[in-house]
């Protein structure tokens, strides 16, 4: 019996995706629940599974198309046998797959979702194949010609090409490649193109000495993390700090909608996070609320899951301000753009010492620039330099965060 396979929801006032890789072929034996296509909406790239088990009769769409929920992309017969393996240019499979070791499965884990599966049913180790895709990393294409290579016997070696048959490369050649932009890609190039059409974007900085934070993590690291079982790092006092100046500047925490100004009574932060296909910005909600613990674990988990490509789209929905930490790069200074329809985004950069002067006297600090984007339709100078200069107080004496400065 044929049954189709159709786009699903994809969330909340998403009408359709676009296909990024099937993950079966027609011909293909599929199991029930097995994911058999990637899709790419405009935030996140979802897996649909096989509702049956059998075989992937046809696709009805290519990689690359965009399609509607609802429509159908495939087609699997249900109970049907596979298509045989044997092809002169297909080795036969073994008769059995060992489970994958505990050290391939965390290896495969910050891999795409199609490579780590790729990954784990070859049984081959991704830290000795060479990727092919950008930058370096692994593509599912890359992992099929290990496991192939693994699995042939050792080809005769080649005859060496006469001389006068190879030529030689020209000088100076310059080779190009042109590749599609994902969904995804395409999407945040407009988001952003957007912000700077529609908002009044401004821009103010200050410096923060990172002495006190830094000692304060240096002193209780150890027994955070045997408390909490995750590491105290630089986000979560960024993150209570924000919630301080936001409560007390409540337009930065605001956005514009039509004739409006929508205010908020709580603080949910977007955290920039980079993925494989793209920069992601996954909400903390409620961190008015929340501790410097669960702070980190959602950070940390977001951010994991990130690079697993494992994000839905609940967990990029909202969000009332935005947090980059373009640091972790090596960034001295930059002026972000604002995630609409917020109105505004704080940067953080690296942190270096350098001389200040304190009380009259040179002395070197671990200092780090920070930036405040704004919308200035909404937010006016005073009150961007004041929620600024609040994180920057409560930074550099963090007991302010804890009666309430």
């Amino acid at each position: 019996m044929a049954t189709e396979i159709t786009v699903p929801v994809l969330g909340e006032s998403v009408t359709e995706g676009s296909i990024g890789e099937w993950l079966k072929q027609p011909g293909e034996a599929v199991a029930a629940d097995e994911p058999i296509v990637s899709l790419e909406t405009d935030k996140v790239a979802v897996d649909v599974p096989s509702p049956i088990a059998g075989v992937m009769s046809e696709h009805r769409a290519e990689v690359g198309d965009t399609v509607e929920v609802g429509a159908v992309i495939a087609i699997i017969e249900e109970g049907a046998s596979a298509a045989p393996a044997a092809k002169a240019s297909t080795p036969a499979p073994a008769a059995a797959k060992a489970a994958p070791s505990a050290d391939l499965t965390a290896a495969a884990q910050t891999l795409s979702p199609a490579v780590r599966r790729a990954v784990l049913e070859h049984g081959v180790d991704p830290s000795t194949i060479k990727g092919t895709g950008k930058d370096g990393r692994l593509t599912k294409e890359d992992v099929l010609a290990a496991a192939k290579a693994k699995s042939d016997p050792a080809p005769a070696p080649a005859p060496a090409p006469a001389a006068s048959t190879a030529a030689p490369a020209p000088a100076g050649t310059r080779g190009e490649e042109r590749v599609k932009m994902t969904r995804m890609r395409q999407t945040i190039a407009k988001r952003l193109k957007g912000a700077q059409e529609e908002a009044a974007l401004l821009t103010t900085f200050n410096d923060v000495d990172m002495s006190a934070v830094i000692e304060a993590r240096t002193k209780y690291k150890d027994l955070f993390a045997k408390k909490h079982d995750i590491r105290l790092g630089f986000m979560g006092f960024f993150a209570k700090a924000a919630c301080l100046a936001l409560k007390d500047v409540p337009s930065v925490n605001a956005y514009i909608e039509d004739n409006e100004i929508v205010y908020h009574d709580y603080v949910d932060i977007s955290v920039a996070v980079s993925a494989p296909n793209g920069l992601v910005v996954p909400v903390i909600r409620d961190c008015q609320d929340k501790g410097f613990a669960r702070i980190e674990k959602d950070i940390a988990d977001y951010g994991k899951r990130a690079k697993e490509g494992t994000l839905t789209m609940a967990d990029m929905t909202g969000g009332t301000f935005t947090i980059s930490n373009g640091g972790v790069f090596g960034s001295l200074m930059s002026t972000p753009i604002i995630n609409p329809p917020q109105s505004a985004v704080l940067g953080l950069h690296r942190i270096e010492d350098r001389a200040v002067v304190v009380n009259g006297e040179i002395v070197v600090r671990p200092m780090m620039y920070i930036a405040l984007s704004y919308d200035h339709r909404l937010i006016d100078g005073r009150e961007a330099v004041t929620a600024l200069k609040i994180i920057k107080d409560a930074i550099e004496d963090p007991t302010r965060m804890l009666i309430d400065l």
